[in-house]
């Protein structure tokens, strides 16, 4: 059975390139747009990883975060946090809120999968 992994981005080809790695890799990969909606998907299907955009439009991925780890059903999701904003503080921000990885983009796909099978325990 693939692994799931949802993606949370509001860069459409973004998506798309997130999508086709990952599923070239043998997982499978849902995507939604914004904060708001990555928390209603996992409050209906938790999925195995999660990748996080820090900026996303209605919920910021600190918020996600912080939603996500102060849920007992969702609190042991692996997160990726990926994103533009790769200044120290923002990591420390992101790592303090229980961020398992974080991927500053520009990004390699090796990267991206590679940490990915490994939040997944493959």
């Amino acid at each position: 059975m693939a692994t799931n992994v949802l993606i949370a981005e509001d860069e459409p080809h973004l998506v798309e390139l997130l999508k086709f790695i990952l599923e070239r890799e043998g997982f499978h990969a849902d995507a939604v747009f914004d904060g708001e909606a990555a928390v209603d998907t996992l409050r209906r299907d938790i999925p195995d990883v999660m990748i996080l955009d820090l900026m996303l439009p209605k919920l910021d991925g600190y918020e996600v975060l912080k939603t996500v780890r102060n849920d007992d059903r969702l609190a042991k999701l692996p997160v990726l946090m990926l994103t533009a904003k790769g200044q120290d503080k923002d990591r420390k921000v992101a790592e303090d809120l229980g961020v398992n990885a974080f991927i500053t983009k520009p990004f390699s796909n090796r990267e991206v999968v590679d940490c990915v099978v490994g939040l997944a325990g493959q």
